[in-house]
């Protein structure tokens, strides 16, 4: 087989276009007209907000990742430099990626809502350009970042420090984002809604501005880091595995990298497929750019496989690896849309109260799980056994890496869906809050409404690529410390007390971001009361909130109940490795995949669907607003939103941060434990 290694030099230059490309789309939106004078204000408290949480959260993580480089050097011997310094360069990385994202989109917003007077095509435009921004900025990056790297140092396991920095950023930006952004919605909705009985962006309430701000930095920031950083480990998973089949395939370190230069290509060609049809179908107009960038994936991928590996095996698992991502996104969409039977049942069940709503949802909940967990371990059968895995079982696992890394070949399209999502919800609260005619706020309507699903459906996305690149990561493990074919079994004591602990540790993790959720929600609901009771003129519109108050609470509160979380997920794996040793380790890994994936399923498509339940009641069904129907909904969003912002995408990060720091410190548990 030929060696095509000065081929690799496309990697980069495709990260390069596709930053380009970012840059062009960010310029295009920015130039679009901001609006009136009140649209203004409102959209500039939104940029302070949003900016001044960023920029004190990356302030408080240097910190933890200075101390963390400087372990990772220590303890890690000649590699230990190397490492430390990808480690540095991986986390600007992510930060980067999430800041450029978040600085458009919190001036699209904006821009959206303006665009929205003239008609749903040109704001739909404006809306999915700024998304975007952010997609192309996330794969551009990360696929620069990896490629370089490799280039440079020669050595697939030095790029290990990369990929775990690129994690840390994820868990903080997931948990911080998460808490902040449902303990301001929460806190808002409880008060405004509920107690006030005034609309969802009205702008007598004084946690509006947080909750706007929230949106920004858990779904634009937050999954801008999530899907960064689970690219980067697919990436450097299905790389690791390929280095050991380099006897007989010598490209197999460089063929997921080139995978993914073509996918970025096909993501930018599909960005301008997006386009209302005269249909006005904007759901259809999105898929329709997912669709392309999928159907091209297919066919550069068959003849990337052919020059490259010369196995046509691995052509049809990286079509497994599509055909997952697509099935994923039916699934999400089938249990969080309105038009389905999950929605319309715990719509249905609201009329007898917030028990049976609740009741209902956690039913539809646990219910999601199957057809997901059904497709993916079909999936992982499937590219296992299709590229000889029953023979040659390394064969077999790189044939479940590539499937993982083509899942990702949509990458730029996906995060572009998800960060349209708090663009168009900011662009419907702008037009509230500043008054806007009935007209504008239908169009903005119709955006949001959309964008509520395709936030959910790249939650389903993110889950199932999280669970193959893990499956990846955890077959790298075994093969650095050793842990061969029995090793594993469940007659160990030790290997069944990891299990134990990898099951406890997403619940943990659960429950200490969802407190911090509603230990943040308590302040500002009486703040919001507090504003309601003290300030005269309030209810009459005659005067202000104080909307700086309710932001600085989220906001020191979701930096403050970052610690635990960052600490359980990072110190459980070493304790376990040197303590219990590396079977312990591995039965944690196994343990941590199987209940973080189910749980994570659970909540975010949970959480969808309440949501999604809520709004149903809004357009009308089942009493409409202010029945008693819509009460109930709003309590089952109130349940939902910490499970689908908060805790359940960041079980995502943790799953792979457990994964990433065994492999990285694997040379410390070998021979490690006191049985």
């Amino acid at each position: 087989m030929e060696n095509f290694e000065n081929l690799i030099y496309l990697a980069p230059i495709a990260g390069l276009i596709s930053l380009v490309f970012s840059a062009i789309f960010a310029r295009s939106v920015l130039k679009e007209d901001t609006g009136n004078e009140e649209m203004q204000y409102i959209s500039a408290a939104i940029q302070e907000g949003a900016m001044a949480y960023l920029n004190r959260q990356y302030k408080t993580i240097a910190v933890v990742a200075v101390i963390i480089a400087a372990m990772i050097y220590a303890l890690l011997g000649d590699d230990g430099a190397v490492l430390a310094i990808g480690f540095i360069v991986g986390a600007v990385s992510s930060a980067l990626a999430g800041y450029i994202g978040m600085n458009v989109s919190v001036r699209a917003n904006v821009r959206t809502t303006q665009a929205a007077t003239i008609g749903l095509q040109k704001a739909m435009s404006v809306a999915f350009r700024g998304g975007a921004v952010t997609g192309l900025a996330v794969v551009g990056l990360a696929l620069l970042g990896t490629s370089v790297f490799y280039i440079i140092f020669g050595d697939v396991d030095l790029v290990i420090g990369f990929g775990f920095g690129a994690s840390l950023i994820s868990l903080f930006a997931r948990v911080g984002g998460g808490i902040f952004t449902k303990a301001a919605d929460v806190g808002a909705d409880l008060v405004g809604k509920i107690e006030a009985g005034i609309p969802e962006d009205d702008p007598r309430n004084a946690g509006v501005i947080a909750d706007n701000v929230g949106d920004n930095v858990g779904d634009c920031a937050g999954m801008g880091a999530d899907l960064f950083e689970t690219y980067v480990v697919t990436l450097l998973a299905s790389m690791l595995l390929g280095s050991l089949l380099l006897d007989a395939y010598p490209n197999a370190v460089l063929y997921p990298m080139i995978l993914g230069a073509v996918a970025i290509f096909t993501s930018i060609i599909s960005i301008f497929f997006v386009k209302v049809g005269s249909d006005g179908k904007i759901m259809k107009a999105l898929y329709k750019g997912v669709a392309v960038s999928a159907i091209l994936c297919v066919i550069a991928f068959y003849f990337i496989t052919d020059l490259l590996m010369g196995d046509i095996r691995l052509y049809y698992a990286s079509l497994v690896g599509v055909g997952i991502m697509v099935l994923m996104v039916v699934f999400t969409e089938y249990y969080t849309s309105t038009s389905y039977r999950p929605v319309k049942e715990i719509a249905k069940a609201s009329e007898t109260g917030a028990g049976t709503n609740v009741i209902s949802g956690l039913a539809i909940g646990f219910e999601s799980t199957a057809l997901p967990v059904l497709v993916i371990i079909t999936g992982i059968l499937a590219s296992y056994f299709i590229v000889g895995g029953a023979t040659d079982p390394a064969m077999g696992i790189y044939g479940i890496a590539i499937a993982a890394a083509a899942m990702l070949s949509t990458t730029g399209m996906i995060v572009a869906l998800d960060s349209y999502g708090p663009i168009t919800d900011n662009a419907g609260g702008i037009a509230e809050m500043a008054h806007l005619p009935e007209s504008v706020r239908k169009v903005t309507d119709q955006l949001d409404a959309v964008g509520n699903t395709t936030k959910a459906v790249t939650k389903g996305y993110a889950i199932g690529s999280a669970a193959l690149g893990a499956l990846a990561l955890f077959a790298d493990y075994r093969h650095k410390v050793g842990l061969g074919p029995g090793t594993l079994s469940l007659d160990n004591p030790v290997v069944l007390v990891g299990l134990f602990l990898g099951g406890l540790l997403p619940f943990l993790f659960s429950a200490v971001t969802m407190r911090a959720v509603g230990t943040a929600a308590f302040e500002v609901v009486n703040e919001v009361r507090r504003q309601f009771r003290e300030i005269p003129g309030i209810m009459e519109g005659t005067t202000r909130p104080e909307y700086g108050k309710c932001v600085d609470i989220v906001t020191k509160s979701a930096i403050n109940s970052m610690a635990i979380p960052g600490l359980l997920a990072i110190g459980t794996p070493l304790i376990v490795g040197v303590v219990l040793g590396p079977q312990a380790l591995g039965g944690l890994l196994i343990g941590i995949i199987v209940v973080g994936l189910l749980l994570a399923l659970t909540m975010d498509n949970g959480g969808g669907a309440w949501d999604n339940a809520k709004k149903l009641i809004e357009d009308g069904a089942h009493g409409g607003k202010g029945s008693d129907a819509h009460k109930a909904a709003i309590v089952g969003d109130t349940v939902g939103d910490p499970f689908k912002d908060t805790s359940g995408p960041a079980l995502n990060a943790l799953i792979k941060v457990v994964n990433m720091i065994a492999i990285l410190f694997s040379s410390l548990f070998i021979g490690a434990g006191i049985f």
